[in-house]
């Protein structure tokens, strides 16, 4: 899936977003692209269980393709 974080602004988010995901599924990956502020996130689980606990973290997220 793919998630817009309008919060994500340095190396250091885009840590805590791949932890906050790996939290939930550790066999999860994170994929971001920083300028853009989007993460690609390979999961097995439900897009609005990403969101929540991302947003959880500090990092509202918005799905722009599941």
């Amino acid at each position: 899936m793919k998630l817009a974080i309008d919060a994500m602004h340095c190396g250091g988010c885009v840590r805590s977003v791949t932890r906050a995901v790996q939290k939930l599924d550790p066999a999860a990956s994170v994929a971001a692209d920083l300028d853009a502020k989007r993460v690609e996130v390979d999961t097995a689980r439900r897009p609005e269980e990403i969101v929540a606990a991302l947003d959880a973290a500090g990092f509202p997220a918005v799905v722009v393709a599941a």
